[in-house]
């Protein structure tokens, strides 16, 4: 039988408040997509991301996080039904995972 652990370390999949919650990463993307930093090694997720939330808002955004970090699925398929192309998927999913990794990290300070 196939082991269900998270492949994300998300507060909904987990149960653990010490991780990130979905919200907390759809707010340090938000974040970055209004302010990115131009001289870190990651400044490419930032302009990335600031081109998607221009393009589609805050609300497909938060839907493709919360699909690919707590429901599993695929980020090429995390658009489906939002009239979003499927590449903008594996962007928002990249960015997504690379900031809960970065949340977590903060608490694990």
């Amino acid at each position: 039988m196939p082991d269900n652990d998270a492949l994300y370390d998300v507060r909904e999949r987990t149960k653990n408040p010490e991780h990130a919650s979905v919200d907390d990463v759809v707010k340090l993307i938000l974040e970055r997509a209004q302010h990115p930093r131009t001289e870190h090694r990651d400044a490419h997720l930032d302009e990335m991301i600031a081109t998607v939330v221009d393009r589609y808002g805050t609300d497909p955004i938060r839907t493709v996080v919360h699909r690919v970090l707590v429901d599993h699925h695929p980020f090429r398929t995390a658009t489906h039904d939002l009239e979003m192309r499927n590449v903008d998927g594996v962007r928002i999913g990249t960015a997504a995972g690379q900031f809960l990794t970065e949340l977590n990290a903060q608490h694990d300070d």
